[in-house]
């Protein structure tokens, strides 16, 4: 596979593992609003993780060929993706994920 193919498969793939980490995100947010606090510290408590989560790179990623194998690597660190997830692509991209993960 060549990397313009693994570019294309990328851009394909980083927007649904986007908003599998958005989820995640989400998920974490209603727990945390459902907890026993009162509820102005939920409230500054999810302002305090919004704000800081909109700054993740699996929030805010804009994807940039170069740094492809780096944001792939951000997924598997944050267990939205594994290796696994990684069969369509070059076995060069993919080692440089290996790379990126050591």
């Amino acid at each position: 596979m060549s990397a313009k193919k693994d570019w294309q498969l990328y851009r394909k793939k980083a927007a649904d593992w986007q908003e599998s980490y958005m989820d995640r995100l989400e998920r974490s947010y209603i727990a945390l609003l459902e907890g026993d606090e009162l509820p102005s510290e939920k409230f500054c408590k999810l302002q305090k993780r919004i704000k800081d989560d909109c700054k993740e790179l699996g929030v805010s990623m804009e994807l940039d060929r170069k740094y492809m194998h780096w944001g792939i690597a951000y997924f598997i660190k944050e267990g939205i993706i594994t290796l696994d997830d990684l069969g369509d692509f070059s076995p060069e991209l993919i080692a440089q994920v290996k790379q990126e993960l050591e």
